[in-house]
């Protein structure tokens, strides 16, 4: 579940509880390109106002117009359809002939909303059941591969942090990366044994351990959802665990540094722990994309662009690798030396 759908729940409640009615929106189906993926919500008020998207904005217009002229008098949820002719499509910013279903759900003390933020604040994954008829709902267990499921009499929809992220090191930059991380939905981890580092550590909604990072990879039983991205420079840390990590299912494995201590991250690797290329294949390194990240927060945006593609399953160029980019641009000297988290006029990590 990602920061604007979590925004959408938790402004539900609150609504909710200062005596508002609230009308849930869910995107169901799409047919065509769509802005917003099914499951993703709207929450309206009974004033107008609005937190979350389904679409690019006209259809949340169009809602919203409805609610303030009619109100929320609805009693159970309905199913309805924007854009089902060319003229619709383009009234509501669709791609012409494109389709969006919806679930307009006014939200009662049976939606169970407030059950259902408390489930997602502490880290659960859940399936979330309406019942159409009665706008009844309930919760139960779910799997990070389950999908929305509508049938026009129930709608299954999963709630949680579907990916995780363990970060090895609480330094400057992991403080940004994992800010970021946490507005993208990732259930994040972060790794660090060194107390000076830990002691002053202070980002909400991230899980902080004092473990060694190898053992926290192992006790995190790693699957295809995770991502693992070491940024302490420190072999006693960060190898043990990239190795783990790249036996790993992980879809994500990711150090940082330089290439020439990539190169030699690897060559320890390959030397010391028997990994093979094809393991050491999947190693993001030097990690990120090349868009000249000088600071922290930027360097952080470089590793989660990369990481975000790998993600959702784009190829990108090798051309935009933080290596390949600074060769063409003749940007690294022979002696290539480390790249700290925050270089002193060398861009990217």
């Amino acid at each position: 579940m990602d920061s604007v759908d979590l925004e959408v729940l938790n402004n539900s409640v609150q609504w909710q509880q200062q005596g508002h009615r609230v009308l849930l929106v869910t995107v169901v189906r799409t047919w065509g390109s769509s802005p917003r993926p099914e499951g993703a919500m709207l929450a309206v008020r009974d004033d107008g106002l609005v937190v979350g998207s389904v679409s690019g904005g006209c259809i949340e217009d169009d809602i919203i117009d409805r609610v303030r002229r009619q109100g929320i008098t609805a009693d159970h949820p309905e199913a309805i359809k924007y854009g089902i002719s060319a003229e619709e499509a383009h009234r509501f910013g669709l791609p012409c002939g494109g389709t969006i279903e919806l679930v307009t759900e006014p939200l009662t003390p049976a939606s169970g909303i407030a059950e259902l933020l408390d489930a997602v604040e502490n880290g659960r994954l859940v399936a979330r059941t309406l019942d159409m008829a009665t706008g009844t709902a309930t919760l139960g267990p779910a799997n990070a591969t389950d999908g929305l499921v509508f049938d026009g009499k129930t709608l299954l929809t999963i709630h949680g942090p579907r990916y995780r992220m363990l970060v090895i090191g609480a330094g400057q930059l992991s403080k940004y990366l994992c800010q970021i991380a946490v507005g993208l939905g990732f259930q994040v981890t972060v790794c660090d044994p060194r107390e000076e580092y830990t002691e002053t550590w202070d980002i909400p909604g991230v899980t902080m351990v004092r473990t060694m990072p190898d053992d926290t990879v192992t006790d995190m039983k790693l699957d295809e959802r995770c991502a693992v991205i070491a940024l302490t420079h420190d072999p006693k840390l960060d190898d043990l665990a990239l190795m783990e990590a790249l036996r790993s299912p992980a879809f994500y494995v990711g150090a940082i540094g330089s290439r020439l201590n990539n190169q030699r991250r690897r060559e320890r690797l390959a030397e010391h722990f028997d990994m093979t290329p094809q393991e050491l294949a999947r190693l993001h390194g030097p990690i990120g994309l090349y868009i000249g990240s000088k600071t922290p927060p930027e360097i952080a945006i470089s590793i989660l662009a990369e990481l975000t593609a790998v993600k959702n399953q784009v190829a990108l160029p090798r051309a935009v690798g933080i290596a390949e980019a600074k060769a063409q641009a003749g940007l690294v000297p022979t002696g290539e030396v480390c790249e700290l988290p925050v270089p002193a006029g060398k861009p990217d990590a």
